[in-house]
């Protein structure tokens, strides 16, 4: 496990992430349409980064990556439940995703929402089902994914976001949107590896600062795609966002100096791994390639 490259690590868990999402879902005693539009978007792949960003945690622990299967399952499915309703008619109408057909534009809007709905909710059934960790330990998960994903984060992040649309906004308050929209369930799949990983309490913190300053550079990384990237290779129209009047780092920054911030998250993510006693090679090169994806 020590000598495994990140390619070989992206490859070979991508594929480990992308085998057992369908599974949770085709065993379902739930209507078949609705167990069809859930699996469409968990089909749809992606860069799974958040269920690589738990695994490579345990990695840096020294645990086996089967330990987190689960829970990294959960979480991707919270990411494409949150995917499903962004694109909607009344969110971001976007009519592309991965390349593929929006969900609302195969099985329309109310199938759409309720896939959404049942992907959030399965996933919090797959936590509290886990035989592989004590019941204190679920909970603790729950309570921070359950947190990570609601009002206080990635929902309340979404409401900063609409009720900016229209506005130019400061950069703090730009930010301010992304640490919840973007960060907090990136930062939950970094706690998450490190709470399975038996880390102190301390450390989970000092990791969950580490993967804030990772989600703000995604952030940043997906506004600078948005305007200088190929929509083939993105998988969604360029310049998406100036086209829902939104704020984004190049329109209030212009685009060198979004760069700049680009690489100080980069450097204060790194800084943060650099200051923990831990095997931190797999997050440290996922850090970097967080800064040079083109899609």
């Amino acid at each position: 496990m020590n000598t495994l490259s990140l390619q070989q690590f992206l490859d070979q868990e991508k594929r480990q992430i992308d085998d057992r999402l369908p599974h949770f879902i085709e065993n379902l005693e739930a209507p078949s349409s609705l167990k069809k539009a859930m699996e469409y978007s968990l089909r749809a792949g992606g860069k799974r980064l958040r269920p690589m960003l738990l695994l490579a945690t345990l990695h840096a622990f020294q645990k086996p990556f089967h330990l987190g299967y689960e829970v990294a399952c959960a979480i991707e499915m919270i990411h494409t439940y949150s995917l499903i309703h962004d694109d909607l008619p009344a969110m971001d109408d976007d009519d592309l995703r991965r390349g593929l057909p929006t969900n609302h534009k195969v099985f329309g809007e109310a199938m759409a929402i309720l896939a959404g709905d049942g992907l959030l909710t399965q996933s919090f059934q797959i936590i509290s089902s886990l035989k592989s960790v004590d019941d204190i330990t679920k909970i603790k998960l729950i309570q921070c994914i359950s947190k990570a994903a609601g009002p206080e984060g990635m929902v309340g992040g979404q409401v900063a976001d609409l009720e900016g649309e229209g506005k130019l906004l400061s950069v703090e308050e730009l930010q301010e949107i992304h640490h919840h929209k973007t960060g907090d369930l990136l930062a939950v799949s970094v706690e998450s590896g490190a709470i399975l990983g038996k880390a102190t309490e301390e450390v989970v913190h000092a990791l969950g600062t580490f993967a804030k300053h990772l989600g703000l550079a995604f952030q940043i990384k997906d506004d600078i795609l948005d305007v200088e990237g190929d929509e083939e290779t993105i998988g969604k129209p360029v310049g998406s966002d100036e086209g829902n009047d939104k704020s984004t780092y190049p329109r209030i920054l212009g685009m060198e100096n979004a760069k700049d911030k680009l690489q100080f998250h980069l450097s204060a993510a790194k800084k943060c791994l650099y200051e923990l006693d831990i095997n931190h090679t797999l997050l440290l090169e996922i850090t970097e390639y967080v800064g040079a994806r083109s899609n």
